[in-house]
């Protein structure tokens, strides 16, 4: 039904004015990127829509938000512009990320853009011999008109509704790290869930003997982190959410967020996180890596240090002074990040991409 509506209507649409807009068809992260990707299209005024899939051979723009949609060779036989975010994964890593990056380098000339969340990966892609000027870095952006700040009524709120208690000290981790989309029982390694586990269980050496330490956990596949969790005898709740926009509640229940990753395009949760008012400490990863000024923003250790993400998670948990600080900071990034602030960025990325705005 949608193809057939698309193709009636794109009688009447000029040559490159209109940017289809195509998520993973998950449900989960990248297809929260395409509808992000969408306000800021209608924000600049360009005509787009989102779809499941691109298809039909018209002369638009199609833009990828899953770099592995670059392995599908059927997208190169149409006649659309390609733009593909390209977020992570360095070739030598992994299989997948390998036949990624020779996609890429094999059809550089098809691709018209790729947009890039860090300075790593912005060398990296331009490693691959595309053109340098079709490569544009933006963080992956907050919307905070939704993740506004925590109140402590907010935080009650949150945590009667879970079913934690009021004094207790919880740490939130709210990404994928298990292999797959079921279970997860198997870790997804670059996601560093071995890590975060290694941590919870120092600072259940510091804080559990209280019965204080709590971890909130949201998204798929976490499945080895609740059976480690359950190990090491540390209570837990977790919350999969059907709706993103659910994702902000989660957060008023924290005391402080944790990131663990080895590898990263984002994660989201930076941004979220100091949005939100909840003092961060993170691996040196991702766009955390671009964005994060340690002890400033927020508290960042090296990528694999357990030791010293438990320590920068047990001072901020009892120092107010640094807690109160890398509050109002985080707030300051994440507003200098947020939609609105990213336009002239986008203007530039599409300027030369979409030949007209009107359809």
């Amino acid at each position: 039904m949608l193809y057939s509506l698309v193709m009636l209507r794109s009688i009447f649409w000029k040559p490159y004015s209109h940017l289809f807009i195509v998520g993973d068809n998950s449900g989960w992260s990248i297809d929260e990127d395409a509808k992000a990707l969408l306000r800021i299209a209608k924000d600049l005024e360009i005509s787009a829509s989102r779809i499941k899939r691109a298809r039909f051979n018209l002369s638009q723009v199609v833009y990828y938000t899953s770099q592995f949609s670059l392995n599908d060779k059927n997208i190169y036989k149409s006649k659309h512009r390609i733009s593909v975010d390209y977020y992570h994964g360095k070739p030598e890593q992994d299989e997948s990320f390998r036949k990624c990056f020779d996609s890429l380098k094999n059809h550089r000339q098809q691709i018209s853009r790729v947009r890039v969340s860090t300075k790593e990966m912005e060398r990296l892609i331009k490693s691959s011999g595309i053109n340098s000027e079709k490569v544009m870095r933006i963080p992956i952006g907050i919307d905070t008109d939704l993740f506004t700040p925590q109140t402590e009524i907010k935080k009650q709120e949150a945590r009667n509704k879970l079913g934690i208690p009021k004094d207790a000290i919880v740490v939130g981790s709210f990404q994928k790290d298990g292999v797959g989309w079921n279970e997860g029982n198997e870790p997804k390694i670059i996601k560093g869930p071995d890590i975060f586990l290694e941590v919870i269980s120092r600072l259940r050496q510091s804080f559990g003997g209280q019965a204080k330490l709590w971890v909130l956990l949201s998204g798929p596949a976490r499945g080895y982190v609740k059976n480690g969790l359950e190990k090491l005898g540390v209570p837990y709740r977790h919350k999969f959410l059907k709706d993103f926009r659910e994702l902000p509640e989660l957060y008023d229940a924290l005391d402080l967020y944790i990131i663990t990753s080895r590898e990263e395009g984002g994660p989201k949760a930076c941004l979220e996180s100091m949005a939100k008012g909840i003092p961060l400490v993170t691996t040196a990863v991702g766009q955390c890596k671009d964005l994060v000024n340690h002890n400033g923003n927020a508290m960042m250790a090296p990528i694999d240090d357990g030791e010293s993400l438990s320590k920068f998670a047990k001072l901020v948990i009892e120092n107010g002074e640094l807690r109160n600080g890398l509050i109002n900071k985080g707030f300051l990034t994440a507003k200098e990040n947020n939609y609105s602030a990213q336009l002239p960025l986008w203007k530039d990325y599409f300027e030369g991409l979409i030949n007209d705005k009107n359809s």
